[in-house]
């Protein structure tokens, strides 16, 4: 049988110079993790993370008795039928979480109890007609069905998370299935090999892998749940022509992920999304390096170096983090640290390694459920992490991202104290993109009072051609101009000019031009001019603008500020008061703008969870100006606070 053969060369494939049929463990120690046999590790007393396991069997306790949860049909159809999507969803993952629960129980264990969930859960997944989240699926155009086609399977974030699953439970217990379900592990095969390894190799016109040249966060996080599949899961005598086929070939598409790196490190998804791109492809290299003892080493290749300080780069302070893009700005604390911890590691970045390290908690579970079972399986029995000792999160003082024209300035390095200006330019054809060229974030004491409002929770139309009737995607609800009645328009077009920085001691200026993201205003140019002043603790933002044809500025030109806490509103100025108790900022402009303030009342639990229930706009009329200046202070100065 003959396999497509990779052809893009990138810079995985000059560090990986060896053939991975030459290379490659066997299955059965392909994957970076004992088995549950091994008792050094899994037995209480081993190296698993008690703490971990203890959180793990509380729930599983509490729910062994009750039925396991049932993505239904009905749920599936309502993605075509009201644009809800997380009714399916929503179970399914509830399902998995329990799966892996359970697994990480019988693998302490042994006990046939838990052994017996596992089997269920197993048998549950195969029987589940697709593992393609019914939002992707492209059944409905291929097929015209609002259902899954079951012999035409789509293979999606989804469909790669329950292999890999699948994958990960097979090496772990692989005896323990044998002697309690024999038979099982020939069905995990056999959906694998439907489900995923026969339609990845019979396909290529998968959008994920990039072939377009437009690669993003699926790249990796699909690309290595089939490495992790294919490692293990392909066993068979006269399977190992086709394990090195698809191995190969999955790591030619993610080299096409690698290749699009910048060398900046910068990810255009923002924070939210590196956990589930630049995250997942080193957690794939690290995989990748364990299963040929070394031989593919990517710790050489500088963008991949970079994107491992992403994080730390995009962090305020404390839960805070930057949120361009579809990310939140205080995104679940429960993150896989321990994944960022083992690239920091692999790379030696020191300031990385502390972020994670910071999120140690020496009573908290070292990893959880949330993240899939591979990642909590990890987690748990990294002797590295384990003994990791808790620090202080690095804090740069300066960030300047020059690929993405993401700056970001505070008072001092190591603190969040004080005020913190973040500034972009970029374009609005990003991945996950929000209509927000030229926008700005201030956040005191690192919580954010000038915001950015993220993203709801999402819907068939997110993703869709409806996707900028979303108010927090629409740049009136975003900290730049309206500019003649005009927002800024979706699409790579909508792009800053001359973006630049300059970092100093006393104070770092971000500068740009926003003329380009109005292409229909009329605009000679808007340039916009953000500074943060150490010695005066104060942020500056300093707009000047003209028109092609030298008319004054019309009514309808706008300038929208997006708000966090309660406001009060004065002649020229405003004070908010930030949430959680944060200490209060003035924010002042001319006197003579009569501004006013509405309030927007939030119901969508993806941001009152963040911001509370409102946020409110400040709108700054500027008619018959050319020239703008807005200040924002502490209304107590640092020195005088605790």
């Amino acid at each position: 049988m003959s396999f497509p053969s990779p052809v893009f060369r990138g810079p995985l494939a000059e560090a990986f110079t060896a053939p991975a049929a030459t290379v490659l463990r066997d299955p059965d120690e392909a994957l970076p993790l004992r088995p549950a046999t091994d008792r050094d590790t899994w037995a209480p007393g081993g190296i698993i993370d008690a703490p971990g396991i203890e959180a793990l069997r509380a729930i599983a306790e509490a729910e062994r008795t009750t039925a396991w949860p049932h993505p239904r049909a009905s749920d599936a159809a309502r993605v075509h039928r009201d644009g809800d999507r997380t009714a399916w969803e929503d179970a399914a993952f509830a399902r998995q979480r329990r799966l892996s629960r359970v697994t990480a129980l019988a693998a302490v264990t042994l006990d046939e109890t838990w052994i017996d969930e596992v089997v269920d859960g197993v048998v549950m997944l195969c029987e589940q007609s697709a593992w393609c989240w019914p939002a992707h699926d492209d059944s409905f155009r291929m097929h015209g069905s609002v259902l899954a086609t079951v012999t035409d399977p789509f293979v999606d974030l989804g469909a790669g998370e329950a292999v890999a699953q699948l994958a990960w439970i097979d090496h772990l217990l692989a005896s323990a299935l044998d002697e309690r379900a024999p038979g099982l592990r020939a069905r995990v095969r056999h959906e694998a090999r439907t489900r995923i390894f026969e339609p990845f190799l019979r396909r290529r016109d998968w959008h994920w892998i990039g072939l377009d040249g437009d690669v993003h966060n699926w790249n990796p996080w699909i690309h290595g749940n089939i490495v992790v599949a294919a490692l293990r899961l392909l066993d068979q005598p006269d399977e190992g022509e086709e394990r090195a086929a698809i191995i190969a070939l999955a790591v030619e598409g993610l080299d096409r992920y690698v290749a699009s790196l910048p060398a900046d490190g910068a990810i255009d998804e923002g924070y939210a999304y590196w956990w589930n791109g630049a995250c997942r492809a080193h957690e794939v290299l690290d995989v990748l390096a364990h299963a040929t003892d070394g031989a593919w080493d990517a710790t050489g290749i500088p963008a991949l170096r970079e994107t491992v300080a992403f994080p730390h780069r995009s962090h305020l302070g404390g839960d805070w983090y930057v949120n361009h893009a579809d990310g939140q700005a205080r995104p679940p604390a429960d993150q896989p640290w321990h994944a960022l911890h083992r690239a920091a590691r692999r790379f030696g970045d020191a300031d990385a390694a502390a972020l994670a390290a910071s999120h140690r908690l020496p009573a908290a579970p070292a990893a959880t459920e949330r993240e899939g079972l591979g990642r909590l399986l990890r987690g748990l029995t990294d002797p590295d992490w384990l003994a990791a000792a808790p620090t202080e999160a690095p804090l740069p003082r300066d960030v300047w991202l020059p690929s993405t024209q993401v700056f970001l300035a505070r008072e001092s390095a190591g603190t969040p104290r004080g005020l913190t200006l973040v500034a972009k330019g970029g374009h609005n054809g990003e991945h996950h993109n929000h209509n927000d060229v030229g926008s700005f974030v201030i956040a005191v004491d690192g919580v954010p009072v000038i915001v950015d409002a993220g993203r709801p929770t999402y819907t068939a139309a997110t993703f869709g051609p409806d996707r900028y009737d979303i108010w927090t995607m629409q740049s009136a609800w975003h900290n730049v101009p309206v500019v003649r009645g005009t927002d800024q328009p979706p699409g790579a077009d909508a792009a800053a000019r001359d973006a630049a920085a300059v970092i100093g001691d006393d104070r770092s200026v971000f500068s740009v031009d926003l003329a380009g993201a109005y292409p229909d205003a009329g605009l000679a140019e808007w340039r916009r001019r953000a500074e943060l002043d150490r010695d005066a603790a104060r942020v500056e933002i300093a707009d000047d603008w003209r028109f092609d044809d030298g008319a004054s500025t019309s009514d309808d030109t706008v300038l929208h500020l997006v708000v966090a806490g309660d406001v009060d509103l004065d002649t020229g100025a405003a004070l908010v008061r930030p949430i959680a108790d944060g200490r209060a900022v003035r924010v002042r402009w001319p006197d003579d703008i009569d501004a006013r303030a509405e309030v927007r009342d939030l119901d969508d639990p993806l941001l009152t969870e963040v911001w509370g229930p409102r946020l409110t706009r400040l709108a700054l009329p500027l008619a018959s100006r050319t020239t703008f200046r807005l200040t924002v202070e502490l209304d107590t100065p640092t020195e005088d606070t605790p």
